[in-house]
């Protein structure tokens, strides 16, 4: 890739980042009022409240605080949203695959008999990649990692490719979410897919990488490691073609700047008198 180009693709890989970012900017918390409360409307319904009042809860100090607590959430959600989108992106310019080619979802009916749309961050189809040795190399990779899991022969052969959950970090421990990816790695097998966990940091528990290695995830992490079977970068650089941990390198300025800018809204309201 060229430097122009280099340019070019920083600029557009950056810019889905950032406009997920913006949402956490103007994140306001809602005190159980069903919409996003203003710091002048949370000293009314606060100031009004007998007991809150006794207590000093409607401090503006306490907006602040519920702002930069709900605020840092958004912001992780944002950022895991953003990268969701940026990784579909790269599958898109690297390895040839359209924007319907890299998501799969599948129906599912529930206890009611409701029927119910779920999904995965990402897909790799062997026979949708039109280039001979980029296929070659995903293929190659996706037998070795499903053999690492002890995924039997006969499944192994049938494989047609990859779906990927991904994610910035894992650390909650909500055993919905984590039955409800083990109910989606079952399916990925069924129709031929190797479920992978892809995670941007390092930051994931330990008891949730033993729960998904024994529910047949493979696992990649934020590592700075050159094992494509181990490091989230690696698999970008070696298998996919780009070199997302230099993207993150060269954009990590303007992402740093960012986020303390998003953090300065969400907290100014500490220096606010009531």
């Amino acid at each position: 890739m060229n430097a122009e180009h280099e340019s070019h693709a920083d600029a557009q890989y950056l810019g889905i980042i950032l406009n997920r970012l913006l949402v956490s900017k103007e994140y306001k918390p809602k005190f159980g009022q069903g919409e996003a409360i203003t710091l002048e409307k949370f000293k009314q319904l606060y100031g009004s409240d007998p007991f809150y009042h006794w207590f000093g809860l409607n401090d503006p100090l306490v907006y602040a605080a519920h702002s930069a607590a709900g605020g840092i959430t958004s912001i992780y959600r944002q950022i895991g949203l953003g990268c969701e989108e940026l990784f579909r992106q790269l599958l898109q310019d690297h390895l040839g695959l359209t924007e319907s080619q890299t998501k799969w979802s599948y129906v599912t009916e529930t206890a009611t008999g409701r029927q119910r749309k779920l999904s995965l961050d990402g897909c790799i189809q062997l026979s949708n990649i039109a280039v001979e040795q980029k296929r070659g190399v995903v293929s190659s990779w996706l037998h070795q990692a499903a053999e690492m899991l002890n995924v039997a022969p006969e499944i192994i052969q049938a494989l047609q490719g990859i779906v990927f959950e991904v994610r910035q970090g894992y650390k909650s421990k909500d055993s919905k979410r984590q039955n409800a990816d083990m109910a989606n790695a079952a399916t990925a097998y069924s129709q031929g897919y190797l479920p992978v966990l892809l995670v941007l940091s390092t930051q994931i528990d330990s008891d949730i990488v033993e729960r998904y290695h024994i529910g047949k995830w493979f696992i990649l992490q934020g590592q700075l490691i050159d094992s494509p079977f181990t490091s989230t970068y690696a698999f970008s650089k070696d298998i996919i073609g780009y070199d997302l941990a230099g993207f993150f390198q060269r954009s990590a300025t303007t992402l740093q700047a960012t986020i303390a800018d998003i953090l300065r809204v969400l907290l100014k309201t500490e220096t606010v008198d009531d």
